[in-house]
């Protein structure tokens, strides 16, 4: 006993109490002593360092690239105009040229429009005979350019069943033996809406 009346500790006591304190992590240790690379996660945050700036680069475009690919197309068939300006001259060519640039003056004319496909093919049918039968050389027929439906959808539709229609007619029996050329016609006589019929010559 000491004269405060306090117990002093033995030398075992102190020893295991040094080592129990060395392993003790201080609530707010002394800044001078602190790990530099220690890090208080309430404090503020270091400054990122700055990014070195760049230009961006600019890449080689063509004007229309990004553009969206053109829809594909349904087309039926060649336009009538290219197909029969690709067929083969049967008439004389000089005649052909002049016919071509409206020249020559029809001797007889039919006016197929507004017909139904059942009305037409008769009446074209009794017309070109008659004129073959009564010596005429060419003759126009009148079909009409045909009008656009107001929604064609997913399956594309022709545009003018008779102008579509009389070019075959005018090549099968009984009128393919009587004919000898046919053409679209020249824009004084209708332009694509009629056809030039070249006849041959009644025997």
């Amino acid at each position: 006993m000491t004269r405060s009346g306090k117990k002093q500790l033995s030398p075992e006591d102190r020893d295991l109490w040094r080592r129990v304190a060395e392993t003790a992590i201080p609530l707010d240790p002394d800044p001078r002593r602190r790990d530099p690379h220690d890090r208080d996660p309430h404090g503020p945050k270091p400054a990122l360092p700055e990014k070195p700036r760049h230009r961006p680069q600019i890449r080689r475009f063509q004007i229309g690239q990004n553009a969206a690919p053109p829809a594909p197309r349904h087309d039926l068939a060649p336009s009538l105009h290219d197909d029969l300006a690709g067929g083969p001259v049967k008439m004389d060519r000089g005649r052909f040229d002049r016919l071509r640039r409206g020249k020559l003056e029809p001797e007889a004319r039919i006016d197929l429009h507004g017909m139904t496909l059942q009305r037409a093919q008769p009446a074209l049918t009794g017309f070109v005979m008659k004129a073959h039968a009564g010596g005429k050389r060419l003759v126009l027929v009148i079909t009409g350019k045909g009008r656009n439906g107001p929604d064609d959808g997913p399956i594309p539709q022709r545009r003018g069943l008779l102008r579509h229609q009389v070019p075959q007619w005018l090549s099968s029996p009984p009128l393919g033996g009587l004919v000898l050329q046919v053409a679209v016609a020249h824009r004084r006589h209708g332009g694509t809406g009629a056809y030039y019929v070249y006849l041959r010559r009644h025997r």
